[in-house]
């Protein structure tokens, strides 16, 4: 939900009280939560990716693998964890898993990293970073993950103009 900080008061106890405006309307969930402990995560806004990001995402993930003859999941898994965003908790922490070496990765989650190998208790374990699904990426996220994708194609050879830029390109054509 997207809000603003109003006001920042403390309370005779040393608590702080933080107003907050919100943008709709809260009065049936605040009615149901006021009196319980709730978690609280305050985070600059960012606005979610949008449709046509990942419309055009997908295009460039279809283009590379056909360039490159692989499938479109195995080049979006591979530019999800060159370019994407590590997958954290509410806390901030680095989410991710240790397996035995005997397992595969791919059967839990599709975008990982291992980063490191170990011993422990007498076998031996692959250690893997989790990175975020792209539906969950805000719009620095997905952007980061786009200019990836674009350097990729661009070094394959592929042609990167979004729809809305040939479109224009067309348009300026015909004006001439």
């Amino acid at each position: 939900m997207r809000g603003k900080l109003k006001d920042l008061t403390f309370g005779a106890h040393g608590e702080q009280h933080i107003t907050i405006t919100v943008t709709r309307d809260f009065r049936g969930d605040f009615d149901a939560m006021k009196d319980v402990d709730v978690n609280v995560e305050i985070k600059k806004w960012r606005e979610p990716r949008s449709k046509d990001a990942n419309a055009y995402f997908h295009v460039l993930v279809n283009k590379i693998a056909e360039a490159r003859s692989l499938g479109d999941d195995e080049v979006k898994r591979s530019l999800v964890v060159e370019y994407g965003a590590l997958a954290k908790d509410e806390d901030g922490n680095t989410l991710g898993a240790m397996l035995p070496v005997s397992a595969n990765m791919d059967e839990f989650y599709p975008y990982t990293r291992c980063y490191k190998t170990m011993t422990l208790e007498g076998k031996e374990y692959r250690c893997y970073l989790f990175y975020k699904r792209t539906h969950t990426l805000d719009t620095k996220e997905m952007a980061r993950l786009i200019d990836g994708a674009i350097f990729e194609a661009k070094a394959l050879g592929i042609d990167t103009d979004t729809p809305e830029q040939l479109a224009r390109y067309k348009e300026d054509w015909n004006k001439e």
